[in-house]
């Protein structure tokens, strides 16, 4: 039985998928990287709707809490290429809600590839003229107070699933990382985890600290690195006045700041670098706007020594699509 379980009166859940993500050894990447660390990866990339990725696991739990609501139609936001937002159309179609997603701008013609896959998933967008934030937000405001307006049960997502509700899920992840190990007889050192709004660093770290391991999670930050700590901390103070989870010093919370480059959705020269070279010698592939800057960092944190002899878990957020996004702004 695992250390701890969500109580399903207060974070009911709306099952997405089965079985754990798989977690495999990286050997000839290791091995690239002069075999300083003993590298593996945990596919979240694999999880089983719209191409995967991590954010199904919170939205478990957030269609959970909109269906005990007894919403009717779900309102999110994000950039044009959000993972979330791809992930939370189809979690509502599998939910059969209806799914509004208020997205940056500017629109393009046609549309880019995350929009393209939103609309593929029945989701009706609304997408803002710009990428400035405040506009998004205000859109957001207007979308939702229309269908309340039109006797609609919206139940509004925080950007990227950030809350505890939806971190609960990333708990899990983090419960089931332990017991991945202790299927193979292995323990692990650290994970390094891209972090954006913080709910699977903060999730992941309070799940592992639960099940009494003491391994560094290392959120590589792909947006400001200020504002994540706030969140991520925030998160998990939350989470540690949830019942059995436990309370964890904001000291443990590891961010690194140095692979944003340009900023958020904006492709780096050591994030390119680290996507050629999982490619060439794993065959997996990684997208330049999450997980490609994590990969960096993991490869500069092996390069400057500091993981030298520890097994090292690189977790695979998703977002292949934004393989085929056009980024050269950061709208």
């Amino acid at each position: 039985m695992p250390p701890w379980t969500p109580d399903p009166d207060r974070f009911p859940r709306f099952p997405l998928f089965d079985e754990p993500s798989p977690l495999t050894r990286l050997p000839r990447f290791g091995a690239a990287l002069g075999g300083r660390a003993e590298i593996w990866i945990k596919r979240e990339d694999l999880l089983p709707l719209a191409f995967g990725g991590n954010k199904i696991r919170s939205l478990e739990y957030l269609i959970g809490a909109a269906l005990a609501e007894k919403a009717d139609c779900l309102v999110t936001t994000g950039r044009r290429w959000s993972n979330h937002a791809r992930l939370t159309a189809a979690a509502g179609a599998r939910a059969g809600l209806e799914v509004h997603l208020v997205l940056s701008g500017p629109p393009t013609v046609p549309p880019n590839p995350g929009v393209a896959l939103d609309t593929l998933l029945g989701a009706t967008i609304h997408q803002a003229a710009t990428a400035d934030r405040a506009e998004r937000t205000a859109l957001l405001e207007r979308v939702v107070a229309d269908l309340r307006t039109a006797g609609r049960r919206p139940s509004v997502i925080a950007t990227g699933g950030g809350s505890v509700t939806g971190a609960i899920g990333q708990v899990v992840a983090g419960l089931e990382l332990l017991a991945d190990g202790a299927t193979r007889s292995v323990t692990f050192d650290d994970v390094v985890v891209p972090s954006a709004t913080g709910g699977t660093q903060a999730g992941l770290l309070v799940g592992v600290r639960t099940g009494g391991s003491a391994m560094t999670v290392h959120g590589v930050a792909v947006a400001p690195a200020d504002e994540l700590r706030t969140a991520v901390t925030g998160l998990v103070v939350g989470l540690g006045g949830v019942p059995g989870l436990a309370t964890v010093p904001g000291a443990d919370i590891a961010i690194d700041g140095g692979q944003l480059g340009d900023g958020y959705g904006v492709p780096s020269e050591a994030a390119d670098e680290a996507t050629r070279l999982l490619a060439r010698t794993e065959g997996i592939l990684v997208d330049p706007i999450y997980t490609a800057k994590a990969l960096a960092g993991l490869i500069a944190l092996v390069r400057s020594g500091r993981l030298d002899g520890r097994r090292v878990i690189f977790w695979h957020a998703g977002g292949t699509p934004g393989l085929f996004e056009p980024l050269a702004s950061p709208g």
